[in-house]
């Protein structure tokens, strides 16, 4: 098919396509809650109402059941990146293995058990509290596009082996026998502790459990502005006031509490696609039983999952708009996810002409780490904690965890650690954040089919401490 063509076919597919969350497109969607309307005191202020900042919520009070913690939300409860990602599980609290050994060699093995811990913890509250979120067991599978990806999954093979990780390699039969796809010439996949979520539907239980422990949500409150006062940190809404011990920024991409914050952190958009459910044939033509969460080695890399409704989601073409700008109106139109719907029909051609319900993009707060790190203000008394670029639905708990340990001062094993006292490289401003990443995300998204002038840029780009093909 010629670019017409293509341009022609994904825009037909886009017709009735509502640009906005799947995830958040619910009659579950529960009520919001009062803005704040007066004056308080707390012991610990958390500002953000994602997985980070409900994370702290609910740890915070299981920790003390008696300490006076209030959430602040400046728009809805997961309306941000929480409500917004592919929710494939992973143990993984450094954005994978390979990203965890560049980083943290000297630390891998405990960053692993960690990470363990910290999954298993995670099933744990869903369990105890109930929480009803499509929770799903089908593991993380990664595809190689073609032979040349094969060395990618057979290095990422061994990494996984060595770190005690129930990971098998599979052939071209063996992973055409789980997912059917042209493209696929092999797979890597970790059965257990991985798997898929509905992140909505788990931001709003975590939501439930956290005042049913007893904390204060405010949505549509958003932090205004924030001083040292008093032994802890005076903050400032559009009806009211805080007083707070102790402050938690949960506010990852949005960086709202400080300028400083935006210095390391910058606001990516990721697109997703959804289509209409399947019919028990086109389910049948795929495969797939086993529902795993699926990454392939492209290095404009593909995900993919399949939803409780048995949509398959399909994300991929990262982008950044000038500014940071978390809310693009672009990203609300067809034509950013042309090429997107492409990818899927090269993916699974069987499905060519299948309609898309849903599409959007969401903010990822992209660092030169690409995990979780902490910035002190006020004199240690508010951090912000956040910079999971893309890979937080699980690592967000283990990220407030630590964030809140190191708030209070609490002697944890985890502070020990690099990744807990250390910070990601700085990143340049604007106008050479915009121009650097348009440069580098076109480069992306051509290089595997053009090569030339692109391969040595992407380099440079890693070397200046951004790994964006992880290779």
């Amino acid at each position: 098919m010629c670019e017409e063509q293509i341009r022609a076919q994904a825009l037909e597919a886009l017709e009735d396509t509502t640009f906005f969350p799947y995830w958040l497109d619910s009659s579950e969607r529960p009520a919001e809650e009062p803005a704040l309307a007066r004056d308080l005191r707390c012991s610990l202020l958390i500002v953000g109402g994602g997985f980070t900042g409900l994370w702290a919520a609910v740890q915070a009070k299981e920790a003390d059941p008696q300490r006076e913690v209030v959430l602040i939300e400046a728009n809805s409860i997961a309306i941000g990146a929480s409500g917004r990602p592919a929710a494939i599980l992973s143990t993984s609290v450094m954005h994978g293995l390979e990203n965890a050994q560049r980083l943290f060699p000297e630390d891998m093995e405990v960053l692993e058990q960690l990470g363990k811990e910290n999954l298993d913890g995670f099933r744990a509250t869903i369990e105890r509290y109930n929480i009803d979120c499509d929770l799903e067991w089908g593991g993380e599978l990664t595809v190689a596009v073609g032979p040349e990806g094969i060395p990618d999954i057979e290095k990422e093979y061994k990494l996984y082996r060595r770190y005690g990780h129930d990971a098998h390699l599979l052939d071209k039969e063996a992973i055409h026998r789980e997912v059917r796809s042209p493209l696929f010439n092999g797979g890597l996949w970790s059965k257990k502790r991985s798997g898929t979520v509905h992140p909505a539907k788990l931001a709003w239980g975590l939501k439930r459990v956290a005042m049913e422990l007893g904390v204060s949500i405010y949505e549509n409150t958003p932090m205004l502005r924030n001083r040292k006062k008093k032994g802890g940190v005076f903050v400032q809404t559009p009806d009211g006031s805080i007083q707070a011990d102790r402050v938690l920024l949960a506010t990852n991409a949005f960086a709202d509490g400080s300028k400083e914050i935006r210095r390391r952190v910058a606001a990516i958009r990721d697109r997703i696609v959804v289509t209409e459910p399947l019919t028990d044939e086109q389910m049948e033509s795929i495969g797939w039983k086993n529902r795993q969460g699926i990454y392939d080695t492209r290095t404009q890399l593909n995900y993919m999952r399949l939803t409780a409704d048995n949509r398959i989601l399909f994300g991929g073409r990262l982008a950044y708009f000038f500014g940071d700008n978390t809310d693009p109106e672009q990203d609300k139109t067809p034509e950013p996810y042309v090429r997107l719907i492409d990818n899927f029909y090269r993916t699974f051609p069987m499905l060519r002409g299948i309609r898309f319900s849903h599409a959007w993009s969401g903010p990822i707060a992209l660092t030169t780490r690409m995990a979780v790190h902490y910035q002190h203000y006020h004199g240690g008394k508010m951090i912000y904690a956040g910079g999971y670029s893309g890979f937080g639905v699980t690592a967000t708990r283990f990220g407030a965890r630590v964030g809140l340990a190191i708030l209070d001062d609490k002697n944890v094993p985890e502070r020990k650690l690099k990744f807990a006292s250390s910070q990601p490289n700085y990143i340049p401003p604007e106008p050479f954040r915009w121009l650097g990443a348009k440069i580098t995300m076109y480069a992306l998204d051509t290089l595997d089919e053009k090569g030339g002038w692109r391969i040595p840029w992407i380099r440079m780009v890693e070397r200046m401490g951004f790994p964006v093909t992880q290779k």
